[in-house]
């Protein structure tokens, strides 16, 4: 038997689902605490002020922390959907509500031929490792889309298009899910999402001022203190480094002697991740099935990981990618994937929990840190080789089986 009963019915994938959401529900409605500092501060202070702000017609003009393209405001305005509920609850539901959406679609996606239901347990496994956290930013709302973008792609390309432009102008990296766009398609991919774009991008700057103030909201940041260039601080600092921890644009960052030269290395190494993803396009011969998730993951994992800033709700991206990509039988990704929920798992120990240990660069801080980040490079380096290797390098040549050779020389006797 098949559909709603019988063998095919993911008991198991649905009971998992419902009990790690309701611990991360107990946690954000602080009915049970967290270990760490308040992550649900972000929304209770920092998205209800600029939902104060936004709601009058204008962007936050003057509040360097708004720094996310015009789009970004229907997720901060989003709880007003819900005036029954004070504005905290209303986005812990909203949030919640993003995630059943991207767990049916991983769900349904996983029964159709030729899937595999283990892109829906990454993505029941991967959340409830970042804790809390993934409740408390909108990052959940924007995976939503992207993973709707690309379980669309393949036979609705332009579709996908217009999703990952509405994304990208939420929060700009779901345009790097255009990156595997078969060559067939990808010109109504890519002309989808400059339409919806380009619609948009006009929509906001004629109709609320402030719409591009956040592009120079970014030109003094330093290094986060959980990025990959932030390491070198970390160690510096037990040789006498002299520079400060403080809370700079919205994220704690290090500012000093060097910060300059170390923010500029992760732009430079961001670039050569840049150049990679377009030597891979200019090269592919061979586009899959998931090659276009697959693609997708590793320019996020590449660009994440060269970031000169890696907040934790960035792992909430790479988790529902992962998830899309082993929906598919036939990935290659699978090593890359569990390197990241690896990552995951140590994320939620360097923040929240321990993340007084990161901010004071002990032991026990630095080593999470190279931890966590060695993962991301080992699962970016790997999940490269991957792609590269299933697109652009030859197909080792199939032996044929003993029968083909029977009948090969029957036929030539």
């Amino acid at each position: 038997m098949t559909g709603t009963r019988g063998d095919r019915f993911p008991y198991a994938l649905l009971g998992t689902w419902g009990l790690t959401r309701l611990v991360l529900l107990l946690f954000v409605f602080r009915v049970f605490v967290f270990p760490g500092p308040d992550v649900t501060s972000d929304v209770s202070v920092i998205y209800q002020g600029w939902y104060e702000v936004l709601r009058t017609g204008t962007f936050p003009l003057d509040d360097v922390t708004w720094q996310y393209p015009p789009a970004a405001a229907l997720a901060i305005l989003s709880p007003g959907l819900l005036p029954f509920l004070d504005y905290t609850s209303a986005f812990f539901v909203l949030a919640f509500l993003a995630d059943v959406l991207v767990f049916a679609l991983l769900r349904y996606a996983g029964l159709r031929p030729g899937k595999s239901l283990r892109g829906a347990w990454v993505w029941v496994a991967g959340v409830p490792l970042l804790g809390p956290t993934v409740y408390a930013r909108y990052d959940v709302m924007v995976t939503a889309v992207a993973v709707a973008a690309l379980l669309a792609g393949v036979r609705h390309p332009r579709l996908m298009g217009a999703l990952a432009g509405f994304g990208a102008m939420v929060k700009v990296w779901p345009v790097l899910l255009l990156v595997g766009a078969a060559k067939g398609s990808a010109k109504r991919a890519w002309g989808s999402a400059a339409v919806t774009t380009g619609g948009l991008a006009l929509l906001f700057a004629a109709s609320m001022p402030g719409a591009f103030s956040f592009l120079a909201f970014q030109r003094n940041r330093g290094t986060e203190v959980e990025s990959l260039g932030s390491l070198v601080f970390h160690v510096a600092r037990h040789f006498g480094w002299d520079g400060e921890v403080l809370l700079n644009y919205g994220s704690v960052e290090f500012l000093g002697r060097y910060v300059d030269v170390v923010s500029g290395a992760a732009l430079f190494l961001t670039a050569v991740a840049f150049g990679w993803v377009l030597l891979w396009r200019l090269c592919a011969k061979r586009f899959l099935a998931h090659t276009l998730a697959e693609a997708a993951f590793v320019a996020v994992l590449m660009f994440t990981a060269t970031s000169r800033v890696i907040s934790p709700q960035y792992m909430v991206w790479l988790v529902g990618l992962a998830a899309v990509c082993l929906c598919f039988r036939g990935t290659r990704m699978t090593v890359p994937v569990v390197l990241v929920l690896a990552a995951a798992l140590v994320t939620v120990l360097e923040f929240p929990v321990w993340f007084s240990h990161v901010v004071a660069s002990d032991a026990l801080g630095i080593t999470l840190l190279f931890v966590r980040n060695g993962l991301l490079v080992a699962a970016a380096l790997t999940a490269a080789v991957q792609l590269w290797r299933g697109t652009v390098s030859r197909p080792a040549p199939t032996v044929p089986s003993q029968a083909a050779r029977t009948r090969e020389s029957l036929a030539s006797s």
